[in-house]
C-alpha cells in the first residue's frame, strides 16, 4: 500500500498530475494538429466522450465552438503565434460553448499544443482591469517595504474580494514566513508565523517562477483524468504551463483541513528567485477568470519590481557601507610596507570590512586579532578543519556549531563565521565571527509533526492541530550574513594579494637595483683605484715642481700648495672609500671626530661649490663624535651639501647647523630654509635611488641619503627628517658615545 508522506510530497511529480480540475478542460495538440491528449470532463461540455475526440484533426472541434472565423481558426491562432522569440499567443481567445461564453488559453508542452476552456463568468463583482492601475498608485505611494506590503494585502483584498490575503516570504532554507496579511474580522490571525519547506515543497516552488499565477477555485471538486491515444506511462503530459493543472491531493487536503476552499497565488520573483507569493485565501469556492487573473499577475509584477528595487536599493546602501571601509584598508595597504599594520594598527581595521564583533587572521606564520575571538588552540584546530572541508575561498554560516561542533563552547562569541582564505598552501585566513542571538519563532504548529497518520491511505495534515502556534526558541545561531558582506570580504581578500605581489615586485626591483649598484661600485672602485691614481699623481707631481720654482708670486705659490694639499686629500680620501667599499668591510678605525675642524672645512668647500649662492651656513655650535672620520664627513657632506642645494633658490637661503648633547648621545640638527619635503615622502627618501616627487630640477642620483642611513646604522645612531612643503627641511643625527657605540 502507498502511504503518502511529506517526503513523497517533496518528490511529487505534480507538473505531470494526469488531471485537470473540473471548472474547465483541455484538449492538447500534436505538430500535426491530430488531438493526442484529452480530459475526460469534455463530455460535460461537448456531449461527446474524450475517446471520440482521440487523433481527430484539430478542425473537428469546430463544430462545437460557436464562432464567425473561418474553419480551422485553433490552427491559424497556433500559427500566428509562432515568433522568432518563441511561441507568443494572445490569451485568452473568446469563444461560445453551449451558449455560454469561454476562454480558450493557448500555451506549449514540449511538442503538444494546450488548449484549455474555461468560463469567461467570474465570480468578482467589479471588473479587475478597470480599477487595478489607481490601486497600483496607491500600493506604490510609500518607500519603506513593509508598508509597500501592507498596502498591497490591503488593495488586493480590495480588488478580488478573498477572505484573506497574506505576503509570503520565503527563507533562504525555503520556509515560509507571513510577513504582511489582511483578513475578514471572524478569521485567527496568520501574521508572523513560519511554516516549513515541506508546505511548498521545492518542485512547487519552481513551478511558481514559471506560472507566475495559480488558481484552485474548489478543493472539494474532483478532478478530471486525462486520457490519450499514447501510453501514458511512457508520455505523461507536461502541465507545467496549464492553468487547470489539478492539484496534488496532499495539498487538497492540506487546504481542505485549514477550511480553505478556494486559493489563489500571485508569484513576487526578484533577480529570477522566487521571493514570495501574494497568497490568497476563500472559506467558500471562487472562480476568477483569466483575464482578471492576468490582471492579477500585473499586480504581482508590479510588486515584484517595487521589491526589486527596494531591495537592491538596500543592497547598494549596505554596499557603499562596507566599501567605505574596503577603501580605507586599500589605501591603508597601499601606504603601509607592513600588510598587518595595515589591517590593524589604524582606526579602522580588518573588523570594520563587516558587521562581526571579532576577527582573526592568519599570515605570515603569524596570529593577529581584532575584538571577541576564541581562544588560540580553538583557532588553530578551525584553520586545519577549513584546510580539509573548505573548497570555495570563501565560506559563511549562522550556525556554525552544527558544522564544527566543538564551536558550541564558543557560542556566545563565534555562533556566526565568515571565512576567507587567503592561501590554501600556507594556510592564510580572515575569519570574522558573530556572538549567538536568541530567537522565538512562532511556527503554524510544530515543524517536525506537520503530518499524522489517521488510518486511511492519505496523511491527514490537521490545521487544528499543526496550525496552533508553536513557539521555538533558537539557539546556537547569529544574524545571517549579507552578500554584501561576502562581497566586502573577497574584495579585501584581492587587495591583499596585490598587496603581497605588489611588494614582491618592490622587493625584486630593489634586489635588481641593488646588484647593479654594487656592479657599478665595483667598477667604481676600480675606476678610483686604477684611473684616478694616476692623474692624481701627475697633479701632485707638477705642484711640487711647480712649488720648487722660486720665480712664483706669493699668491700663485699659495694657489699650487691649496692644489697640492687637495689632491693629497683626495688620495687619501679614496684609499679611505676604497677600503670602505671592499665587500668585507672590516674593522673601521673609530676615534672621537673633530667636528669644529671637519665642518669648517666642508663649509669652506662648500661655499666655493656653490659660489653662485649667496648661502649662509652658520655653525651654532659643535659637539665632538665618536666614530669613523671618513664616514662622519661623508654624512655631514650629504646633509649640509642638500641643505645647501635645496635651498639655493630662497631668497635669503640659510642653512644653520645646531649642536646638542643628551648624556649618552650627540645631536646634530641640519636646518635650511629650502623647498622641503613632502610628509607623505619622508620615510622613502632614505630608500636607494628614490628621490621626492619635485626635486627632479635638482641634480642628484637618490644615493646620498641611504648612504647617511647605512653610516648611521653602522654606527648604531638614527636619522630621521621633519620637514613641511616650501618652509624647508631639518635633518637629526644622533651618535652613540663612546661607551655606548
Amino acid at each position: 500500500m502507498f502511504v503518502p508522506t511529506l517526503e513523497n510530497c517533496s518528490r511529487e511529480p505534480i507538473h505531470i498530475p494526469g488531471k485537470v480540475q473540473d471548472h474547465g478542460f483541455l484538449i492538447a495538440i500534436d505538430g500535426t494538429f491530430r488531438i493526442t491528449y484529452c480530459s475526460e470532463n469534455v463530455v460535460n461540455f461537448f456531449g461527446i466522450p474524450a475517446t471520440a475526440l482521440l487523433n481527430q484533426p484539430a478542425g473537428v472541434l469546430d463544430s462545437y465552438l460557436r464562432r464567425t472565423e473561418p474553419p480551422n481558426f485553433i490552427i491559424q491562432l497556433i500559427k500566428l503565434a509562432q515568433s522568432d522569440k518563441g511561441f507568443e499567443p494572445f490569451n485568452p481567445y473568446p469563444l461560445t460553448i453551449g451558449g455560454l461564453p469561454f476562454n480558450l488559453i493557448i500555451s506549449r508542452s514540449e511538442q503538444f499544443y494546450l488548449l484549455e476552456f474555461e468560463p469567461e463568468i467570474s465570480d468578482l463583482k467589479a471588473e479587475l482591469q478597470r480599477i487595478v492601475g489607481r490601486s497600483l498608485s496607491e500600493m506604490l505611494s510609500d518607500i519603506q517595504p513593509s508598508s509597500i506590503l501592507n498596502k498591497s494585502v490591503s488593495k488586493i483584498k480590495e480588488v478580488i474580494g478573498y477572505d484573506r490575503v497574506m505576503i509570503y516570504k520565503f527563507h533562504a532554507d525555503g520556509h515560509g514566513e507571513v510577513v504582511a496579511e489582511v483578513k475578514n474580522d471572524n478569521l485567527e490571525p496568520f501574521l508572523g508565523l513560519h511554516y516549513p519547506a515541506t508546505d511548498i515543497p521545492k518542485q512547487a516552488r519552481e513551478l511558481y517562477k514559471k506560472n507566475l499565477t495559480r488558481l484552485i477555485s474548489n478543493v472539494y471538486t474532483t478532478p478530471s483524468a486525462i486520457v490519450t491515444m499514447l501510453e501514458m506511462d511512457k508520455a505523461p503530459l507536461d502541465l507545467t504551463n496549464s492553468a487547470l493543472r489539478a492539484v496534488s491531493p496532499i495539498h487538497i487536503q492540506y487546504l481542505k483541513n485549514m477550511g480553505v476552499a478556494s486559493s489563489f497565488s500571485i508569484s513576487l520573483v526578484h533577480e529570477d528567485e522566487l521571493w514570495g507569493l501574494i497568497a490568497c485565501h476563500n472559506y467558500t469556492p471562487r472562480f476568477i477568470n483569466y483575464k482578471e487573473r492576468d490582471a492579477a499577475k500585473l499586480i504581482g509584477q508590479v510588486l515584484s519590481s517595487a521589491l526589486s528595487f527596494r531591495i537592491l536599493e538596500q543592497d547598494e546602501q549596505n554596499a557603499a557601507r562596507f566599501k567605505v571601509a574596503t577603501d580605507v584598508l586599500t589605501r591603508q595597504l597601499i601606504r603601509e610596507n607592513n600588510i598587518l599594520d595595515a589591517l590593524f594598527k589604524y582606526e579602522c581595521t580588518l573588523l570594520d570590512a563587516v558587521d562581526a564583533t571579532g576577527v582573526a587572521m592568519f599570515f605570515d606564520n603569524e596570529l593577529h586579532t581584532k575584538g571577541n575571538v576564541p581562544e588560540l588552540a580553538f583557532l588553530n584546530n578551525l584553520i586545519d578543519w577549513l584546510d580539509e572541508n573548505m573548497e570555495p575561498d570563501i565560506y559563511a554560516t549562522q550556525k556554525l556549531s552544527e558544522i564544527y561542533p566543538d564551536a558550541i563552547q564558543y557560542k556566545e562569541i563565534g555562533s556566526g563565521m565568515l571565512a576567507c582564505r587567503l592561501s590554501r598552501e600556507l594556510g592564510e585566513y580572515m575569519i570574522w565571527f558573530r556572538p549567538e542571538v536568541i530567537t522565538t519563532v512562532n511556527w503554524a504548529g510544530n515543524p517536525d509533526k506537520a503530518v499524522e497518520f489517521t488510518g486511511n491511505d492519505l496523511m491527514d495534515i490537521s490545521p487544528r492541530k499543526s496550525f496552533e502556534i508553536w513557539s521555538d526558541e533558537v539557539h546556537l545561531t547569529a544574524v545571517p550574513w549579507l552578500n554584501e558582506e561576502l562581497q566586502s570580504a573577497l574584495q579585501l581578500k584581492e587587495e591583499i594579494r596585490f598587496a603581497i605581489s605588489r611588494k614582491a615586485t618592490e622587493l625584486r626591483v630593489l634586489n635588481e637595483k641593488l646588484k647593479e649598484a654594487y656592479d657599478e661600485l665595483d667598477a667604481f672602485s676600480y675606476t678610483i683605484s686604477h684611473d684616478l691614481k694616476n692623474p692624481l699623481s701627475s697633479i701632485k707631481s707638477y705642484s711640487q715642481i711647480l712649488l720648487r720654482n722660486f720665480t712664483l708670486e706669493p699668491k700663485a705659490q699659495h694657489m699650487v700648495s691649496r692644489i697640492l694639499t687637495g689632491a693629497e686629500k683626495m688620495q687619501s680620501m679614496i684609499q679611505d672609500v676604497l677600503s670602505y667599499s671592499k665587500a668585507g668591510q672590516g674593522q673601521s678605525e673609530y676615534k672621537l671626530v673633530n667636528m669644529e675642524n671637519l665642518l669648517n672645512e666642508l663649509k669652506q668647500e662648500l661655499l666655493i661649490s656653490y659660489n653662485d649662492t649667496d648661502v649662509e651656513i652658520n655653525i651654532n655650535g659643535v659637539e665632538d663624535i665618536y666614530g669613523e672620520e671618513t664616514m662622519v664627513m661623508q654624512v655631514f657632506s650629504n646633509l649640509i651639501g642638500n641643505a645647501v642645494k635645496y635651498s639655493k633658490q630662497a631668497s635669503n637661503p640659510v642653512v644653520n647647523i645646531n649642536a646638542k648633547d643628551y648624556g649618552n648621545e650627540v645631536e646634530y640638527a641640519i636646518q635650511d630654509n629650502g623647498i622641503g619635503i613632502d610628509p607623505a615622502e619622508q620615510d622613502k627618501i632614505f630608500e636607494l635611488f628614490t628621490r621626492a616627487n619635485d626635486v627632479s630640477a635638482f641634480e642628484g642620483t637618490g644615493v646620498g641619503l641611504s648612504i647617511v642611513k647605512k653610516i648611521m646604522a653602522k654606527h648604531q645612531g638614527k636619522v630621521w627628517v621633519d620637514s613641511e612643503i616650501n618652509k624647508g627641511s631639518t635633518f637629526f643625527v644622533r651618535f652613540k658615545k663612546p661607551e655606548l657605540a
